[in-house]
C-alpha cells in the first residue's frame, strides 16, 4: 500500500483497452480490461465495451457475481428467468445479481443500436449463492451531485451526501461524471477501496496524470485517513470530458472463472456447469421481444 500526501490519490498504473472489431454477436468490441490477473483489480473482474444491432446476447447463464451495464448510447433491451423485461436508453444502468444463478439476455431495442459499458463485479465468498436480482438505475431516478460545470450520476456509495440507489453486497462506490471544458472536482474516496477511473470521452488529469478516452487509471487502497481524495479534471478547452469513477473493497479472495461463471474454487465452476444443464437455474425463457409499432 502506498501513502499519497495529504490524501490525495495518484494512479498506480494505466492501461489501454483493446479494440477487438466485430464478432458473431456485436458490431464492434473492446476489452477496458479482464481477469487476466484478479488480484490487480479486485473486487472488480472485468470491463468491456460492446456496440450491437442484431443478434446481440441471447439467452445465457451466469452465476457468483454481478453484471453492471451503463448504456452509453442507442436503447438496451434486456430480461431474465425472473421475469423482468425493459429496455433502458442512454444514462442508465442495470445492476444484475446473478447470485446462485439467473438466465438473462441483452438486445438492442427494435435490434437498432446499443452502445454498453459491462462491468463484472466479484461477489464475495458468502454471497456467491445469494438470490439473484435485478435493479434498474434509470434517469428519472438517478442520484445526481451537481457543482460548477459538474454533474455526477451516482450509481452506488455516497459521493458529496448523495447516496447512489444501487444495492449493494459489499462497499462499492460507483459514478459517471461529466466536466464542462476545464471544470474540476474533487471526488472523496474510501482510503480502502481499489479504483479505476475510465475515461469515456474528452481528456482528464485523474490524480494528476493526464488520460484520454479509452485509458483506465488505478489506484490501490491507501493506508492514513479513513477518507482520500481524487481530483478530476478536464483540460481540453473545447471538448467536455467523461469518466466512469468505481471504487470498492478488495475481497483477497481466490478468483476462479469458467466462461459467464465466477466462483473461488474450480470444482464450484464445475458444479456451476452441472446445475445450469440440469436445469436449477430454471428453463430457457420464452419471454418475446418488447412490443413497438412499426
Amino acid at each position: 500500500m502506498n501513502t499519497p500526501l495529504a490524501g490525495q490519490r495518484t494512479l498506480d498504473r494505466i492501461t489501454e483497452k483493446q479494440q477487438l472489431g466485430p464478432d458473431a454477436q456485436v458490431d464492434d468490441k473492446a476489452l477496458v480490461f479482464v481477469p487476466t490477473d484478479p488480484a490487480l483489480t479486485d473486487p472488480f473482474l472485468a470491463l468491456v465495451e460492446d456496440w450491437f444491432s442484431t443478434p446481440g446476447f441471447e439467452w445465457h447463464p451466469h452465476r457468483g457475481l454481478e453484471t453492471v451495464t451503463t448504456v452509453v448510447d442507442g436503447v438496451l433491451e434486456h430480461g431474465d428467468n425472473l421475469g423482468h423485461a425493459g429496455a433502458l436508453e442512454a444514462g442508465e444502468v442495470q445492476w444484475m445479481t446473478a447470485g446462485r444463478g439467473i438466465i438473462h439476455r441483452e438486445l438492442a431495442y427494435r435490434d437498432e443500436h446499443a452502445h454498453v459499458l459491462q462491468m463484472w463485479l466479484n461477489l464475495p465468498a458468502g454471497k456467491k449463492m445469494t438470490p439473484s436480482r435485478y435493479q434498474d438505475l434509470t434517469r428519472a431516478a438517478m442520484s445526481r451531485v451537481r457543482a460548477p460545470g459538474v454533474r455526477i450520476d451516482v450509481h452506488a456509495g455516497t459521493v458529496d451526501g448523495v447516496t447512489g440507489t444501487a444495492d449493494t453486497h459489499h462497499p462499492v462506490q460507483g459514478l459517471v461524471a461529466t466536466l464542462d471544458p476545464e471544470a474540476s472536482y474533487d471526488l472523496e474516496v474510501p482510503a480502502g477501496h481499489r479504483l479505476f477511473a475510465h475515461v469515456m470521452d474528452g481528456r482528464l488529469l485523474v490524480g494528476g496524470r493526464e488520460l484520454r478516452a479509452g485509458r483506465t487509471g488505478w489506484s490501490d487502497p491507501v493506508a492514513g485517513p479513513a477518507t482520500t481524495t481524487l481530483q478530476l479534471a478536464a483540460v481540453d478547452p473545447d471538448r467536455p470530458a467523461r469518466v466512469m469513477v468505481y471504487s470498492g473493497t478488495p475481497l483477497r479472495e481466490f478468483v476462479a472463472v469458467g466462461g459467464p461463471f465466477v466462483m473461488n474454487t474450480k470444482l464450484e465452476i464445475t458444479k456451476a456447469f452441472t446445475d445450469f444443464h440440469a436445469g436449477d437455474f430454471g428453463p430457457v425463457p420464452r419471454l418475446a421481444r418488447i412490443a413497438y409499432d412499426r
